[in-house]
């Protein structure tokens, strides 16, 4: 125990430290645009106005956060905020909800709590806007930006300059696969069926992606879904939950494969995986990473904090802050291993922040 203590307290202090010379360097971003499309993981405010129970607009979410509690399912910042100091952006992505005028040219933030690839996925919880509708969205937005570029070839090219992140899928287990009392997947499909349909879909998502302008992709693989709070609870077990965990790497072998697919097809354009099931490995040695900080809800919505209650003071070194959701630090060292890949596993073929500056990707 005391070594993983170890291993986490260095982790935060290098990972501190890389965001503190960040800051100290400031200069124009990295990227003139960035869009996010995914889950709650992602989310930042899209959720708040939808009839659903997966909402984050409420204390004790946003304690740590510089404007409160504002949709994002976590104690302060998410990984798309991370990533957009990394960039080098002054400011965070604004969701789509809000978004409006000529910030649209810097990107938005389409993500949605409870969204999956498939589009049931989450439907107990109420309205989500899953990956479908967030293409749809952005088809909005790029009619914006061909009104404010003066026409829509003009807009493409400007995507093709742009970075793109998707992070989604952990809900097509979550909230639809591992729920079998109340959704029909997993007596439909075997686990390797299910990733295979799930790719398969996914893929021509990405294929839109591409044919609007979108040339630099970097798509988060699913962390470890079998050592979450939820999971948990749920096998009534302290250890990570093997039979989920291989499910989910089942997933994310396809997702690779489908990155080498991308980028034998579409040359002029550049896709990475983001491997956040290694990333994430910590949780399967330092327990007290697998418990929520915050006290969780019994009923709907179940597994997120308990509206008004007293998180954990000791944020810091905790992995969850609810059933589902990383904290603040949590998240803050996922996103610079996406960014700046400390193992050779953590990113494929290149980490983010060679994602940005390839050569390869041109405007068309």
């Amino acid at each position: 125990m005391a070594s993983c203590v170890k291993i986490w307290l260095i982790t935060i202090a290098i990972t501190f430290f890389v965001f503190s010379l960040k800051i100290l360097v400031e200069g124009a971003p990295q990227v003139p645009c960035y869009f996010i499309f995914g889950d709650s993981l992602l989310d930042n405010g899209n959720n708040n106005d939808l009839d659903t129970a997966a909402k984050a607009n409420y204390a004790p979410y946003g304690v740590d956060f510089r404007d409160g509690p504002t949709g994002r399912f976590t104690n302060g910042r998410n990984t798309a905020d991370f990533l957009a100091e990394l960039l080098d952006f002054d400011h965070y992505i604004p969701p789509f909800a809000s978004a409006e005028g000529s910030e649209i040219l810097e990107g938005v933030n389409y993500a949605s709590g409870s969204a999956g690839i498939r589009n049931d996925s989450g439907s107990h919880l109420g309205d989500r806007i899953y990956l479908g509708r967030q293409l749809e969205n952005h088809q909005v937005t790029i009619s914006r930006l061909a009104d404010l570029l003066g026409n829509t070839t003009s807009a493409k090219k400007h995507l093709n300059k742009c970075l793109f992140i998707v992070g989604i899928g952990s809900n097509d287990y979550i909230n639809n696969y591992l729920m079998p009392e109340t959704y029909p997947s997993s007596h439909l499909y075997t686990p390797s069926e299910y990733a295979t349909a799930l790719i398969e879909q996914y893929s021509q998502h990405l294929r839109t992606l591409y044919e609007d302008g979108v040339r630099k992709v970097a798509l988060f693989g699913l962390g470890r879904i079998g050592c979450i709070p939820d999971e948990l609870q749920k096998h009534n077990t302290r250890r990570c939950v093997g039979s989920t965990n291989d499910a989910i790497q089942l997933f994310n072998s396809n997702l690779k494969s489908l990155v080498d697919n991308l980028n034998t097809n579409f040359p002029d354009a550049k896709f990475t995986y983001i491997n956040m099931y290694s990333i994430s490995s910590l949780i399967d040695i330092f327990s007290v990473l697998n418990r929520p900080c915050c006290e969780v809800s019994e009923s709907m919505p179940e597994g997120q904090c308990v509206a008004g209650e007293t998180p954990c003071l000791l944020r810091g070194i905790y992995f969850f802050y609810d059933n589902f959701h990383p904290t603040e630090i949590a998240n803050m060292i996922a996103t610079n291993r996406a960014y700046n890949s400390v193992l050779p596993s953590d990113a494929y073929p290149m980490d983010i922040r060679h994602l940005v500056r390839n050569n390869k990707v041109y405007d068309e």
